[in-house]
């Protein structure tokens, strides 16, 4: 599972009551959930040119990050950051300071990037990107690697095919990533291929289709992930999209 620990839109830091900590941990543990995932808020840019804005992303990803071990969660996932128009090696360099900075104070929880959809300044859509930007990180050994597979397709990937998938996961492997992918957030896409326009859709209702997320989740290196959903809709949309992963995963067993 995969949740906020502070208002998603806001720049107040997670504060969690012990009482409420010590019953989310008994509850998820008695009924067998797991790994947990906190995703840091929206608001986040850990490439940001702002400098004010760019000091406030880190505070909270740290803040966030401390929730991880509060709750037992496996790791927080921070999206690569855009560096805004500027030169994309400048928003690299101040993404990577700012995941080196977070990854120093973390303990037990990893630090889980989540690759771009492709807009202006993104700091990593593609894994050659990914590759880089863990590179320039001081301690980039202990960052690990989401990616969502709306994003992946509007970057330009070809997961609406079996070729195109076979294709996007072995330049993962080339990149030198395969044991860094830890997490997938599945997600359909509305906007076409190589649009760059991040717009999440239902499993089946969008590009890439469910042939394509049965190429996906038959891949070995996705087999190995936990796999999410963030897809839109009321409970019983999303438990449809949840059964619809679960019978094309089996499928492609």
């Amino acid at each position: 599972m995969q949740l906020f620990a502070s208002n998603p839109r806001a720049w107040a830091p997670p504060r969690l009551r012990d009482d409420v900590v010590e019953r989310f941990r008994e509850t998820v543990a008695e009924a067998g959930l797991g790994p947990v995932y906190v995703h840091a808020p929206y608001l986040v840019n850990i490439a940001s040119p702002n400098p004010e804005f760019h000091r406030k992303s880190i505070d909270l990803t740290r803040a966030s990050m401390a929730a991880c071990g509060e709750l037992g969660a496996a790791g927080l996932v921070v999206h690569a950051g855009s560096g805004g128009r500027g030169a994309p090696g400048q928003g690299r360099i101040r993404a990577a300071s700012a995941l080196g900075e977070v990854t120093r104070e973390a303990d037990g929880s990893a630090l889980v990037v989540e690759l771009m959809a492709g807009g202006t300044g993104a700091v990593a859509s593609t894994f050659p990107e990914a590759s880089r930007l863990f590179r320039a990180v001081d301690d980039g050994e202990r960052l690990r690697l989401c990616a969502d597979t709306c994003h992946l397709f509007v970057a330009g990937y070809g997961l609406d095919r079996p070729d195109g998938v076979r294709a996007c996961f072995s330049e993962l492997r080339r990149a030198g990533l395969a044991r860094k992918l830890i997490l997938v957030h599945a997600n359909d896409a509305a906007f076409p291929r190589g649009s760059r326009r991040d717009r999440h859709t239902n499993i089946g209702a969008g590009h890439i289709g469910r042939a394509g997320f049965a190429a996906i989740l038959g891949d070995p290196a996705v087999r190995r992930c936990t796999v999410l959903c963030e897809t839109p809709g009321q409970p019983e949309v999303r438990r449809r999209d949840l059964d619809t992963l679960k019978a094309l995963a089996a499928g492609a067993a």
